[in-house]
Protein backbone atom coordinates (compact mmCIF):
# COMPACT_ATOMS: atom_id res chain seq x y z
CA UNK A 1 0.00 0.00 0.00
CA UNK A 2 1.15 3.58 -0.80
CA UNK A 3 2.01 5.86 2.33
CA UNK A 4 -0.32 8.76 1.71
CA UNK A 5 1.03 11.38 0.31
CA UNK A 6 1.32 15.14 2.49
CA UNK A 7 -1.91 16.48 0.61
CA UNK A 8 -3.98 13.94 1.98
CA UNK A 9 -2.75 14.13 5.75
CA UNK A 10 -3.27 17.79 5.08
CA UNK A 11 -6.63 17.21 3.71
CA UNK A 12 -7.57 14.67 6.79
CA UNK A 13 -5.80 16.87 9.22
CA UNK A 14 -8.56 19.47 8.18
CA UNK A 15 -11.46 17.85 7.94
CA UNK A 16 -10.90 16.74 11.87
CA UNK A 17 -10.26 19.74 12.48
CA UNK A 18 -13.11 21.11 10.54
CA UNK A 19 -15.52 18.71 12.63
CA UNK A 20 -14.39 18.73 15.88
CA UNK A 21 -15.19 22.90 15.20
CA UNK A 22 -18.74 22.36 13.98
CA UNK A 23 -19.39 19.89 17.28
CA UNK A 24 -17.87 23.08 19.64
CA UNK A 25 -19.99 25.47 17.60
CA UNK A 26 -23.03 22.96 18.10
CA UNK A 27 -23.01 22.89 21.76
CA UNK A 28 -22.11 26.62 22.06
CA UNK A 29 -25.23 27.32 20.10
CA UNK A 30 -27.32 25.09 22.31
CA UNK A 31 -25.77 27.05 25.56
CA UNK A 32 -26.20 30.37 24.52
CA UNK A 33 -30.81 29.31 23.17
CA UNK A 34 -31.03 28.00 26.24
CA UNK A 35 -29.30 31.14 28.17
CA UNK A 36 -31.86 33.06 26.06
CA UNK A 37 -34.54 31.06 26.56
CA UNK A 38 -33.98 31.20 30.49
CA UNK A 39 -33.55 35.20 30.02
CA UNK A 40 -36.95 35.44 28.32
CA UNK A 41 -38.54 33.61 30.83
CA UNK A 42 -37.40 35.76 33.90
CA UNK A 43 -38.03 38.95 31.77
CA UNK A 44 -41.58 37.49 30.92
CA UNK A 45 -42.09 36.42 34.78
CA UNK A 46 -41.19 40.04 35.79
CA UNK A 47 -41.53 40.51 39.62
CA UNK A 48 -43.35 38.30 41.94
CA UNK A 49 -46.54 38.39 42.58
CA UNK A 50 -48.15 39.51 45.83
CA UNK A 51 -51.73 38.76 46.64
CA UNK A 52 -54.46 39.61 46.32
CA UNK A 53 -54.84 37.30 49.39
CA UNK A 54 -53.91 38.98 52.80
CA UNK A 55 -49.85 39.06 53.49
CA UNK A 56 -47.68 40.02 56.24
CA UNK A 57 -46.88 43.75 56.36
CA UNK A 58 -44.44 44.98 59.01
CA UNK A 59 -44.88 48.60 59.88
CA UNK A 60 -43.09 51.51 61.78
CA UNK A 61 -45.53 53.19 63.69
CA UNK A 62 -44.86 55.80 66.19
CA UNK A 63 -41.41 54.19 67.03
CA UNK A 64 -43.61 51.35 67.77
CA UNK A 65 -43.67 47.93 65.55
CA UNK A 66 -46.93 46.88 64.08
CA UNK A 67 -47.45 43.23 62.06
CA UNK A 68 -50.17 43.18 60.70
CA UNK A 69 -51.81 40.33 57.82
CA UNK A 70 -53.44 42.79 54.62
CA UNK A 71 -54.29 42.51 51.29
CA UNK A 72 -51.84 44.66 49.41
CA UNK A 73 -54.14 47.06 48.40
CA UNK A 74 -55.00 48.29 51.64
CA UNK A 75 -53.88 51.92 52.15
CA UNK A 76 -52.04 53.10 55.56
CA UNK A 77 -54.67 55.05 56.65
CA UNK A 78 -57.42 51.81 56.76
CA UNK A 79 -54.41 49.61 57.53
CA UNK A 80 -53.60 51.83 60.82
CA UNK A 81 -57.66 52.53 61.58
CA UNK A 82 -59.07 49.34 60.96
CA UNK A 83 -56.34 47.13 61.78
CA UNK A 84 -54.10 49.25 64.23
CA UNK A 85 -56.71 50.70 66.57
CA UNK A 86 -54.64 54.01 65.20
CA UNK A 87 -57.89 56.29 64.66
CA UNK A 88 -56.17 59.74 65.11
CA UNK A 89 -56.25 60.66 61.56
CA UNK A 90 -59.33 61.00 59.70
CA UNK A 91 -60.65 59.59 56.36
CA UNK A 92 -62.09 63.19 54.62
CA UNK A 93 -62.42 62.56 51.19
CA UNK A 94 -60.42 59.40 50.37
CA UNK A 95 -58.96 60.66 47.33
CA UNK A 96 -55.63 63.11 48.74
CA UNK A 97 -57.42 65.60 48.12
CA UNK A 98 -58.73 67.31 51.93
CA UNK A 99 -55.66 66.23 54.15
CA UNK A 100 -57.30 65.00 56.60
CA UNK A 101 -55.25 61.54 56.41
CA UNK A 102 -51.89 63.52 56.60
CA UNK A 103 -49.40 61.47 58.47
CA UNK A 104 -45.54 61.86 58.16
CA UNK A 105 -43.41 59.14 56.44
CA UNK A 106 -39.32 59.47 56.98
CA UNK A 107 -40.17 62.93 57.48
CA UNK A 108 -41.99 63.52 54.50
CA UNK A 109 -46.30 64.33 54.17
CA UNK A 110 -48.39 61.61 52.98
CA UNK A 111 -51.97 61.54 52.29
CA UNK A 112 -52.48 58.07 53.75
CA UNK A 113 -55.50 57.51 52.41
CA UNK A 114 -53.61 57.24 48.85
CA UNK A 115 -50.50 55.94 50.35
CA UNK A 116 -50.32 51.91 50.26
CA UNK A 117 -49.19 50.34 53.62
CA UNK A 118 -47.38 47.88 52.21
CA UNK A 119 -44.85 50.14 50.29
CA UNK A 120 -44.04 52.04 53.85
CA UNK A 121 -42.58 49.06 54.96
CA UNK A 122 -39.25 49.79 56.74
CA UNK A 123 -40.18 53.58 56.68
CA UNK A 124 -41.04 55.43 59.87
CA UNK A 125 -44.30 56.59 59.87
CA UNK A 126 -45.65 59.20 62.68
CA UNK A 127 -49.60 59.82 63.25
CA UNK A 128 -51.30 62.13 65.22
CA UNK A 129 -51.99 59.75 68.24
CA UNK A 130 -47.89 59.63 68.83
CA UNK A 131 -47.35 63.54 68.93
CA UNK A 132 -48.20 63.83 72.55
CA UNK A 133 -45.50 63.08 75.18
CA UNK A 134 -48.34 61.24 77.54
CA UNK A 135 -50.18 64.09 79.40
CA UNK A 136 -47.61 66.61 77.87
CA UNK A 137 -48.95 67.95 74.22
CA UNK A 138 -46.80 68.74 71.09
CA UNK A 139 -46.03 71.86 70.59
CA UNK A 140 -48.41 72.31 67.47
CA UNK A 141 -50.80 70.65 69.39
CA UNK A 142 -50.51 73.02 71.56
CA UNK A 143 -51.09 75.96 69.75
CA UNK A 144 -53.50 74.82 67.56
CA UNK A 145 -55.47 74.57 71.29
CA UNK A 146 -54.13 78.30 72.79
CA UNK A 147 -55.71 79.35 69.43
CA UNK A 148 -58.73 77.73 69.03
CA UNK A 149 -57.96 76.35 65.52
CA UNK A 150 -60.67 73.65 65.28
CA UNK A 151 -64.55 73.71 64.80
CA UNK A 152 -65.65 70.50 64.18
CA UNK A 153 -62.12 68.99 64.89
CA UNK A 154 -62.71 66.78 62.18
CA UNK A 155 -59.58 68.56 59.73
CA UNK A 156 -57.35 69.38 62.41
CA UNK A 157 -55.38 65.68 62.98
CA UNK A 158 -54.50 66.45 59.31
CA UNK A 159 -53.50 69.99 59.52
CA UNK A 160 -51.64 69.40 62.90
CA UNK A 161 -49.60 66.58 61.28
CA UNK A 162 -48.78 68.90 58.38
CA UNK A 163 -47.95 71.76 60.19
CA UNK A 164 -45.61 69.83 62.43
CA UNK A 165 -43.94 68.36 59.23
CA UNK A 166 -43.78 71.60 57.65
CA UNK A 167 -42.04 73.16 60.35
CA UNK A 168 -39.78 70.44 61.48
CA UNK A 169 -38.15 71.28 57.61
CA UNK A 170 -38.59 74.79 57.81
CA UNK A 171 -38.56 75.88 61.15
CA UNK A 172 -38.46 79.45 60.68
CA UNK A 173 -41.04 79.86 58.08
CA UNK A 174 -42.82 82.89 57.34
CA UNK A 175 -46.61 83.41 57.37
CA UNK A 176 -46.96 83.17 53.52
CA UNK A 177 -44.50 80.34 53.18
CA UNK A 178 -46.76 78.45 55.77
CA UNK A 179 -50.12 79.56 53.91
CA UNK A 180 -48.20 77.31 50.67
CA UNK A 181 -47.01 75.22 52.83
CA UNK A 182 -50.29 73.81 54.39
CA UNK A 183 -52.83 74.52 51.00
CA UNK A 184 -52.95 71.25 50.75
CA UNK A 185 -54.95 71.17 53.59
CA UNK A 186 -58.78 71.93 53.96
CA UNK A 187 -60.95 73.17 56.65
CA UNK A 188 -64.62 73.05 55.36
CA UNK A 189 -65.30 75.25 58.59
CA UNK A 190 -63.16 77.73 57.31
CA UNK A 191 -61.16 77.76 60.61
CA UNK A 192 -57.97 79.21 58.61
CA UNK A 193 -56.87 82.52 60.31
CA UNK A 194 -56.83 80.70 63.56
CA UNK A 195 -55.20 77.83 61.96
CA UNK A 196 -52.33 80.07 60.79
CA UNK A 197 -52.09 81.50 63.63
CA UNK A 198 -51.52 78.33 65.74
CA UNK A 199 -48.77 77.25 63.02
CA UNK A 200 -46.38 80.37 63.77
CA UNK A 201 -47.25 80.12 67.34
CA UNK A 202 -45.42 76.85 66.71
CA UNK A 203 -42.45 77.91 64.81
CA UNK A 204 -38.97 76.47 66.10
CA UNK A 205 -40.35 73.43 66.87
CA UNK A 206 -37.25 71.11 67.22
CA UNK A 207 -37.56 68.18 64.99
CA UNK A 208 -38.88 64.78 65.72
Amino acid sequence: MKPKDDNSKKEETFNVSRRDFLKSASVGSFVTAVASVAEVEAQTQGPQVIGPGEVPVQLNVNGKRIDLRIEPRVTLLDALRMRADLTGNKRGCDRGACGACTMIVDGRTVYSCSTLAIEVQGKKIRTVDGLADGSKLHPVQQAFCDADALMCGFCTPGFVMATVGFLERYPNATQEQLRKGLDGNICRCGTFNRVFEAAMKAKGVSRG
